[in-house]
């Protein structure tokens, strides 16, 4: 009888609710949360330092309205390249 009482108590620690098998894969899940959660910090990190450029400088103002929005200063001359590889492909 006893005997019987410690295998059911046995049991229910490794493979019941709250047991040790769960309580591992919980883990699992708070460590990959976490690992998640610091990419996401230095991610905003990153851009919280980038929006603080934009305010307080010129500098990097101008480089983002000239790479993303193709501007140019007054009296600038603007050329475009085009490459001839693709006229050729085409009948």
């Amino acid at each position: 009888m006893l005997l019987g009482l410690f295998v059911l108590l046995q049991y229910r620690l490794w493979f019941g609710d709250g047991g040790i098998r769960e309580r591992q894969t919980l883990e699992a899940q708070v460590q990959e949360g976490e690992t998640s959660n610091q990419v996401l910090r230095e991610r905003n990190d990153a851009l919280a330092q980038q929006v603080l450029e934009l305010q307080e400088g010129s500098e990097m103002l101008e480089a983002v309205a000239r790479e993303e929005l193709g501007l140019v200063r007054e009296g600038e001359e603007f050329i475009l390249f085009v490459d001839d590889a693709n006229e050729e492909s085409s009948p």
